[in-house]
């Protein structure tokens, strides 16, 4: 309990005093990289390098805040937990990985805090200790590793610039040759980290993790963190490698925003809006504009970590069902829950002026804005409608549908300590995005789009709505259309088959080999003829020889007969 309130309270302190600072950065234009040598031998420095602009000042206090409201959020989640202070711990050293992640212009210490974040959130995610959630904490960290290898190829190239501190060499490397493969690496490094497609189906997954740990993963650290590094190494991406990997990002944000309609476990469904938020933010950077990327990371941070506490508070009153299926009408019974659950759906689908409507509705327009084809165009609209769509059919089936077994079952109550912690981020879910956007973009936006282009949004939102209105109908009479395309339904409801072949697809062939070497080899002819017989010559050779040394009488008879015989034959 006190070590929570310690938690809690320092790091409030220190993300509102980095908040301030980080506007004082911004105003005056203002960075400072700090090295600290580590070591000096033989001429050799090693240095530890640390980078303080409004970016990362400004990351780090709301990671910081985020991270102080989860704790708090916890005291009260996690109660009754045998091992609640190692549940803070771990989460502590989680948000310091986010901060060495943040503060590092230099490979090697990015390298720390990428590992850190990958490490930690294995043992948060079995922190439930079962065969589901060991299976999910492999599956995370196995589809980091890949990220992780992609940075340290990355830091053997760097090798020929002569330092791993790529923020001095960002213009030089522009016209470089072997930019082009560090820029490769570092993309897929990134898309493991922020899960984008071929590597989706960890995040998902990575919901077998406690709530509190959900809500700060997907917000603010671990699946930002690739986005992040993105941001830092935009400025030496090449134009046909842009074009390529906004493809790969806005099929990403189809992909999860169309598996969310099929979705019925409540932190899936979120999980699966952080992965289309996502490919929003990667394709917003590949289109080449940075600073809108990291604007919709910050606000998508507020509401997203908020969206997964309301769920938590749902869980927990629920008597730990994630089914919504078997909820409904809590709008009675838990109301300050559900208005600030329907407080971050509006602002995860961009209703006017909450936060995410202000980075959300600018990189449409942006995008809207550019020289694109249809089809990516078109994608951007369609995800747009479906965002609306799953959050509609959430909302119904949760909120507003009927009285159903385990909402009738259980007696619902707000909770003292989870309330608090939710509190404190309401108001910036509100009030941040405007906020953010005066202090970060000075110069306004000039936008110029026809009648019909600006008014698309609206249709795609009021279409998701309807959509998601429909979808969310569970009369007796009515049959669920989904229930008519069975096959499509479950290829799409399962991320295009991603988690089969991110397990099965890659473990089948492997296992089936071993099976088939053991039998045929280990256990067959090797067997055969290696030990075991060789044990069996050896074994019937002792047999003999103990016969032999009994010194029967009839033995020495025989062996002087066959002694006179092969001398009388030799001779």
């Amino acid at each position: 309990m006190i070590l929570t309130k310690i938690y809690f309270f320092s790091l409030l302190m220190i993300s509102l005093s980095l908040f301030l600072k980080s506007l004082d950065f911004m105003i005056f234009d203002y960075s400072i990289i700090l090295e600290y040598e580590l070591i000096n031998l033989n001429s050799s420095m090693i240095k530890m390098v640390l980078i303080f602009d409004w970016m990362s000042l400004l990351f780090m206090s709301f990671v910081l805040f985020i991270s102080s409201m989860v704790i708090y959020y916890s005291e009260e989640y996690m109660h009754g937990d045998v091992y609640l202070n190692r549940f803070i711990l771990l989460v502590i050293m989680f948000v310091l990985s986010m901060m060495f992640l943040i503060l590092s212009p230099n490979l090697i210490s990015i390298l720390i805090g990428w590992d850190g974040l990958g490490l930690v959130s294995y043992c948060l995610v079995i922190y439930y200790q079962n065969e589901k959630s060991y299976n999910a904490g492999m599956l995370t960290a196995l589809s980091n590793r890949i990220g992780d290898v992609a940075l340290l190829m990355s830091i053997a190239w760097f090798l020929n610039f002569g330092s791993w501190s790529f923020f001095y060499y960002l213009d030089f490397m522009k016209s470089s040759s072997i930019m082009e493969l560090i820029s490769y690496l570092m993309v897929l490094a990134a898309f493991t980290k922020s899960a984008q497609i071929p590597f989706s189906s960890w995040l998902p997954a990575a919901m077998a993790a406690p709530t509190p740990v959900s809500a700060l993963v997907h917000s603010s650290t671990l699946v930002t963190a690739g986005v992040y590094l993105l941001i830092r190494f935009n400025f030496v991406l090449s134009e046909s490698l842009k074009m390529l990997f906004l493809l790969i990002a806005s099929l990403t944000m189809f992909m999860s925003g169309l598996g969310a309609n099929f979705e019925f476990d409540l932190k899936k469904i979120i999980a699966l809006s952080t992965l289309s938020q996502l490919g929003l933010m990667m394709s917003i950077l590949f289109l080449g504009s940075y600073e809108l990327a990291f604007f919709h990371l910050l606000t998508h941070a507020l509401f997203k970590a908020l969206l997964f506490m309301c769920a938590g508070a749902i869980i927990h009153s629920m008597g730990n069902c994630q089914d919504i299926r078997f909820m409904g009408n809590m709008i009675n019974q838990l109301p300050i829950v559900c208005a600030f659950f329907n407080i971050c759906n509006f602002s995860l689908c961009g209703l006017p002026f909450l936060s995410g409507f202000y980075s959300k509705d600018l990189i449409v327009e942006i995008m809207s804005m550019s020289i694109l084809n249809n089809f990516i165009y078109w994608l951007f609209y369609i995800s747009i409608g479906l965002t609306v769509c799953y959050s509609f059919r959430l909302v119904y089936y949760s909120f507003v549908g009927n009285l159903n077994y385990l909402s009738l079952n259980n007696l619902l109550e707000d909770k003292k300590y989870m309330l608090k912690g939710m509190g404190g981020l309401i108001f910036l879910v509100i009030f941040m995005g405007s906020l953010l956007l005066w202090v970060m973009f000075p110069s306004p936006y000039f936008i110029c789009l026809p009648i019909f282009l600006k008014i698309m949004t609206l249709m795609m939102v009021i279409l998701g709505m309807f959509l998601g209105y429909e979808l969310a109908k569970f009369k007796i009479h009515y049959s669920l259309k989904s229930k008519m395309f069975l096959t499509l339904s479950s290829f799409l409801a399962m991320m295009w088959n991603m988690p089969l072949i991110s397990t099965l697809g890659i473990n089948f062939y492997p296992l089936y080999l071993g099976t088939m070497y053991s039998k045929v080899f280990d256990q067959g002819w090797y067997e055969y003829y290696g030990g075991q017989n060789l044990s069996l010559s050896l074994k019937f050779l002792s047999h003999f020889f103990q016969l032999l040394s009994i010194n029967h009488l009839k033995i020495y008879f025989l062996l002087t007969i066959l002694w006179i015989s092969f001398i009388l034959i030799f001779m």
